[in-house]
């Protein structure tokens, strides 16, 4: 794996950005800039990646191309178009989003999140983002949802084969697929699943940590690396297996001292340093 941050670390311009990201041994990362930046902005920022040996995991497209606003809506395709655009000019892995909501809130759940009828609207909307952005190198994936599609590997398999085409591809978040007591208990099982079933079509991966709340009902939380249940050896395991190259970045955290932190808890443990 390439293990790095989802996090630009607060810096003042390229240099500084990739020296502070090389310094904690990250060898992947987000990019850290929009479409909005100056191009010569952007390609100091590409330079500098190339020169620390930064790989430019995900370009985030982050808002809801499926809101019921027209406005909102309208924006969010432009996002994520632009930013699409934006990854496959820097030579990034992905562009990375979630499906969408059909409330307000862009990442929760509503009831006609999993209708047919906006499964439909998903998959147009996923071939439009395409079709306008045209990428030749980089991908469009959709992050896993516990309440949107996908919530399984079977439901991104599907989503692929409706979409059709090669440009989507899996951005892998497996904390956001332990929505059940089930998947908890048997995870080694699910991720033997998920690393089955999506082998080959995964090109970037988040990483995070998650506990279980002791209140009723079933409830998860998430928390740093190496203090919940997630069985983070095992995916980081399955993820070397799958492609040694393939990044996994470090996310959710509160400040720039958490990251710190935990990204030297995983160089420790993974790698000896």
């Amino acid at each position: 794996m390439r293990l790095g941050l989802n996090y630009d670390l607060k810096a003042r311009d390229a240099e500084s950005w990739a020296e502070g990201m090389a310094k904690l041994h990250c060898r992947a990362a987000s990019f850290p800039l929009d479409y909005h930046a100056e191009t010569s902005e952007i390609d100091a920022y590409v330079q500098a990646a190339k020169e620390h040996d930064i790989l430019i995991a995900e370009v985030g497209a982050w808002s809801n191309p499926m809101a019921a606003n027209a406005k909102e809506r309208n924006m969010a395709m432009e996002k994520c178009v632009e930013q699409l655009k934006l990854a496959d000019y820097i030579g990034a892995v992905c562009a990375c989003n979630i499906a969408g909501s059909a409330g307000k809130v862009w990442d929760a759940y509503y009831p006609e999140n999993m209708s047919p009828a906006f499964y439909e609207k998903t998959v147009h909307t996923i071939r439009t983002i395409i079709e306008r952005a045209k990428p030749e190198r980089a991908k469009y994936a959709v992050e896993p949802m516990p309440w949107m599609v996908p919530t399984s590997p079977d439901e991104y398999l599907k989503l692929i084969r409706d979409v059709n085409d090669p440009a989507l591809a899996v951005h892998l978040d497996m904390v956001n697929w332990m929505n059940s007591f089930y998947r908890l208990d048997d995870q080694r099982g699910f991720m033997d699943e998920v690393f089955e079933k999506l082998h080959g079509l995964i090109v970037s991966c988040h990483f995070k940590d998650v506990r279980l709340r002791r209140e009723l009902t079933f409830q998860v939380q998430e928390t740093p690396i190496g203090r919940g249940v997630f069985d983070i050896d095992y995916y980081v395991k399955k993820i070397d297996e799958e492609n040694p190259e393939l990044p996994l970045l470090i996310e959710h955290l509160k400040n720039r001292m958490q990251y710190v932190r935990s990204m030297k808890y995983c160089n420790a443990r993974y790698f000896g340093l």
